[in-house]
């Protein structure tokens, strides 16, 4: 791979190496930041976990009230900047309140809801009219707001929706006029953000309108699997006159504004549910330690310690590559300030930049947690399918993060068809180093030496990973061309790769980083979730890859690849059980995850 001092563009991880000093690592938090984090953990146990009992079975009033509360301390309004009534913190910072107020359960989605797509949409597409009229407000919790854009008919296909806005004669307003669904926040928000189209436009148009608007009604609340404390209604439009001046943007520029709010969403709703499953994790220990049974803790069985580890290690995992993909988009946001943008300008084309990292992140935090959730109700055996159990309300809470900001399937999709793309313009190299891969397929592999550093096998397992992505990529378009978009299937399996791939290496960095700053003897752990992590990874990666690779190869160009699969994915022996032993025993020993 190639090593650059240009900074890293996004799915540049897959033909780049990065340095492990050019990653920001949660260990680096500053005190300023690590008081943030403070201050959101106090008030999820003063003001919202108390109460719980009363959010979920959605006691009029109680949810804005906790939300007016965290309004008062500043937690609506990180990115909002100081002038229009918020802290104006950085990107990463706004990702770790997010992380750190995620566990209160329904009241994280609300909190989401409303600085996440809610509140950004009008921050960085709005004029400065319609910032200072409705911005302090939201930042302050006086108005809470929520976002329209998923109708009957349209879902992950948000384009084809039939809401109209209609201008009137003389210019003065618009009338609107259809039916949203799913509408987090909706019981309680003073401020819609709806898009519709605008006659017989192509695309959508986005509009503020004020709840109280005439025209505007709601159906009764969703009963919902989980997040059952969350606001979630039908909003109907009919007749509603929206003041031209509250047009968001330009005509047709909605779509836009939808996606690039999205790629927000997604990352914002990685370092959320990293939030949960530490939490799910510390429960899990909790319960093991006090759960006795044929006369020790469960803690001590290795069937729990494996749970516990494997919480851990993929906790770990997304951990790493959110913070990392965070930082990315820091500098991003700062070099297209240095280039002349407005901040929220460069904060939209920073996070544009690094759009297939949100969506990696996204698959991969949301599966990640399910992982956690479903293991910490096997550990607490019949008591975690109790209602009296908090494992219970997590791992129903849960499912939606798999469906939340695009399912899935949809994120996998767009991973690597952004990717592609980019490469098609010219923007990435791609073709390039796949093209070196399908050369050195042909050619005898080279016999290294064992490597110096406690993690220099993994850095090499890393290059072979790249490797397998680049060459099954690779070879699929070239040998699919036009219907390459059609091939559902083998797409799923290269985004798969490039998940476990990108996860890979932010643990690595992460680790490699912890050893040169602080000592390999103190992250004996973490050393052991990395190589843990990477023993797997090359068994995952093997299987998307093989899957793919008989999907369209045969004969000897078949035989070939799998050849360099199986070297690319090699692993020397490893004794996993004894490194989860030793990762698990941690978490045992601080009854609490501790990584």
């Amino acid at each position: 791979m190639q090593q650059s001092d240009k900074p890293i563009k996004g799915g540049e991880f897959l033909i780049r190496d990065t340095n492990p000093s050019e990653i920001f690592i949660p260990e680096s938090w500053t005190e300023e930041q690590q008081m943030i984090a403070q201050m959101c953990d106090d008030f999820i146990n003063n003001d919202v976990l108390p109460h719980i009992e009363k959010i979920e079975a959605m006691e009029e009033g109680m949810m804005p009230s906790i939300m007016e509360k965290a309004g008062e301390l500043g937690l609506l309004g990180m990115s909002v900047p100081e002038n229009l009534g918020g802290l104006g913190v950085d990107f990463k910072t706004s990702l770790l309140a997010t992380e750190r107020l995620a566990s209160g359960y329904s009241f994280s989605v609300a909190y989401g809801a409303h600085t996440g797509i809610g509140t950004l949409p009008l921050l960085y597409y709005g004029t400065e009219d319609q910032k200072q009229k409705y911005i302090p407000k939201l930042a302050s919790g006086e108005w809470k707001s929520a976002y329209c854009l998923t109708e009957p008919g349209s879902g992950s296909d948000a384009n084809s929706g039939k809401t109209k806005a209609v201008l009137s004669e003389d210019g003065s307003h618009y009338t609107l006029n259809g039916q949203k669904m799913w509408i987090t926040n909706a019981g309680f928000a003073n401020l819609f953000t709806v898009f519709a189209k605008i006659d017989d436009d192509d695309k959508l148009t986005a509009f503020l309108v004020e709840a109280d608007s005439e025209g505007i009604s709601l159906n009764p609340e969703e009963k919902k699997m989980g997040i059952k404390g969350s606001s979630t209604r039908q909003v109907f439009f009919n007749n509603v006159k929206v003041p031209a001046e509250n047009l968001l943007s330009d005509r047709e520029n909605g779509f836009k504004i939808a996606l690039n709010i999205l790629n927000i969403g997604r990352i914002k709703l990685a370092a959320g549910v990293m939030g949960g499953a530490k939490q799910g994790i510390t429960d899990s220990v909790r319960y093991a330690n006090e759960r006795e049974q044929f006369g020790r803790s469960i803690s001590k069985y290795g069937a729990i310690r494996y749970k516990l580890a494997e919480q851990a290690i993929r906790t770990f995992a997304v951990e790493a590559a959110t913070y990392r993909a965070g930082q990315n988009i820091d500098d991003a946001i700062k070099g297209f300030e240095a280039e002349g943008l407005s901040k929220g300008e460069a904060t939209l084309k920073g996070i544009e930049e690094f759009a297939p990292e949100c969506a990696i992140l996204k698959v991969a935090g949301s599966e990640a947690l399910d992982y956690v959730v479903d293991e910490a109700v096997q550990i607490f055996g019949g008591m975690g399918y109790s209602a009296e159990s908090t494992v219970e309300r997590a791992y129903r809470d849960a499912r939606i993060n798999r469906i939340f900001e695009g399912t899935n399937e949809i994120n996998r999709l767009l991973t690597v068809d952004m990717v592609l793309k980019r490469a098609m313009k010219g923007e990435l190299d791609l073709m390039g180093p796949a093209m070196k891969v399908a050369n050195e397929l042909m050619s005898i592999p080279e016999m290294k030496d064992a490597p110096e550093s406690v993690l220099g096998r993994e850095f090499e397992y890393l290059d072979g990973f790249k490797k397998s992505v680049l060459m099954v990529a690779g070879s699929a378009v070239q040998k699919l061309m036009q219907t390459m978009a059609k091939e559902q299937e083998i797409l799923m399996n290269i985004a798969d790769m490039s998940i476990q791939t990108y996860l890979a290496e932010s643990a690595l960095l992460r680790v490699q980083q912890m050893i040169e700053t602080k000592g390999e003897d103190t992250c004996k752990e973490q050393i052991a979730i990395v190589k843990t992590l990477f023993v797997d990874t090359a068994d995952r990666i093997n299987k998307s890859a093989k899957d793919a690779i008989n999907s369209f190869a045969e004969g000897d160009e078949l035989r070939v690849m799998l050849m360099g699969l199986k070297r690319f994915t090699k692993t020397d022996p490893f004794n996993v059980k004894e490194a989860r032993q030793l990762i698990a025993t941690k978490i045992i020993d601080a009854n609490e995850y501790c990584y």
